[in-house]
């Protein structure tokens, strides 16, 4: 049993933790007001800045709108999820930073002078951010951005990050097939990892950000975006794993987050351990072309899963919950995605029923919050007192839900009885 859920007392699943859960949501955004950024900015981007806000247009509506503030209201925030049942979060990314074009945070900049500017914007969400979690004191773990082309800034701001109080580590960046960079496999980013294993930084990555081209909402390229998404962001698992990352960092946390779903570990896992063995046969036709690449590798991909990966589960349906054993109960992560338009806000207390009703509580205790506390450093002490004001009670989450609430838009609902084939 984890060290987190060891802390949470007396004996019998039933009783440890008391009456109701403590749930951690381990995939929220947020972000600033545009205007707010200036006031983090380094102050030799400021009238460039002055001169972007002007003209800039944010492309997705729910950062417009009357329920915008959500992203940067703090009590607002802190009120509606308590009402879903949630103690605390953990926090990527939502509103645009200076001189960025478009929604997508972590693609590649096409040259020197994009890169730096993005650079000056995220720096500063950064730094808003760690102030941002400071208003709710232990209840934020805030995920710091950084990009990958000067792997020695990137390695600074890791540092900061750390000192910031940011500890919901940092977010890796997505590298597109297609980018000028060099894919996550490449051994120039060998610092990174080093230095997030070193702090005991978790490293993120967040689905969505290693597409190739762009997102275009409403046109053909956008549903081939949605289909594929999953797929590319998946890619980082096989490149750190084939490429020794988890073998010479056996402490360091990656954590998947809002990839899809999780059906496809179960299979990725199963295939990535078929070509290990076939790596590692002499003779085949798969050792010479993959060969060289387990040779320092002495566990199989779903061994350094299991000791090195988790999944921030947005969202576990019902149809995945069977494979909780396989993915590993102690690594799944269940989260809400407030304030996106598809989260389970208002209803997470219905979308936990219709997914999770009958699980053995102790499994649930552990998805909802315990190993959430445990990657992410949250204090189960200090949080529980909140749960057992706000937290759902273990009766109501094993009452089935009849019907899915007629005003979600959310996956945490759907009843498709397909499991993803990557």
């Amino acid at each position: 049993m984890s060290v987190a859920a060891d802390a949470q007392g007396t004996t019998g699943e039933q009783s440890r933790g008391g009456d109701r859960y403590l749930v951690i949501s381990s995939d929220c955004h947020a972000g600033a007001d545009m205007a707010t950024y200036r006031d983090y900015l380094e102050r030799a981007y400021h009238a460039e800045f002055d001169d972007w806000v002007k003209t800039y247009v944010d492309p997705f509506a729910d950062r417009r709108g009357p329920n915008y503030d959500r992203n940067f209201n703090s009590a607002r925030r802190v009120a509606e999820l308590e009402s879903d049942g949630c103690v605390a979060e953990v926090l990527f990314p939502n509103t645009i930073p200076p001189f960025f074009p478009s929604g997508n945070l972590t693609a590649p900049p096409p040259n020197q002078d994009e890169y730096e500017h993005r650079w000056a914007g995220l720096k500063a969400y950064n730094r808003w951010l760690a102030d941002f979690c400071k208003e709710a004191p232990g209840r934020r773990a805030g995920v710091a951005h950084i990009m990958l082309n000067d792997v020695d800034a990137a390695v600074g701001e890791i540092v900061w990050a750390k000192r910031a109080g940011l500890t919901g580590g940092i977010l890796l960046p997505g590298v597109p097939p297609d980018s000028s960079i060099p894919q996550l496999h490449s051994p120039v980013y060998e610092p990174i990892f080093a230095t997030c294993a070193e702090l005991g930084m978790p490293v993120n990555h967040h689905g969505g950000g290693a597409s190739p081209g762009g997102l275009t909402v409403g046109e053909v390229s956008g549903a081939i975006f949605l289909i594929e998404q999953g797929w590319y962001s998946h890619r980082a698992l096989w490149q750190l794993i084939y490429s020794g990352v988890f073998d010479r960092h056996p402490s360091l946390r990656f954590v998947l987050t809002e990839q899809g779903g999780s059906s496809w570990i179960p299979g990725v896992l199963n295939f990535l351990d078929f070509y290990y063995a076939r790596f590692s046969r002499q003779g085949t036709i798969e050792a010479i072309f993959g060969g060289e690449s387990v040779q320092s590798l002495p566990m199989s991909p779903r061994e350094y899963w299991h000791r090195n990966c988790y999944v921030g589960a947005s969202f576990l349906r019902k149809i995945e919950v069977p494979l909780r054993y396989e993915i590993g109960v102690d690594h799944i992560m269940w989260g809400i995605d407030y304030p996106h338009e598809e989260a389970t806000f208002p209803h997470s207390r219905e979308a936990l029923r219709w997914t999770f009703a009958g699980v053995d509580v102790g499994e649930l205790r552990k998805m909802l919050g315990l190993t959430a506390a445990e990657v992410y450093g949250f204090d189960v002490a200090s949080l529980t007192e909140i749960a057992n004001r706000v937290g759902p009670t273990v009766e109501e989450l094993s009452k089935p839900l009849d019907a899915p609430p007629p005003d979600s838009h959310s996956l945490g609902f759907t009843e498709e009885t397909f499991l993803r084939p990557w």
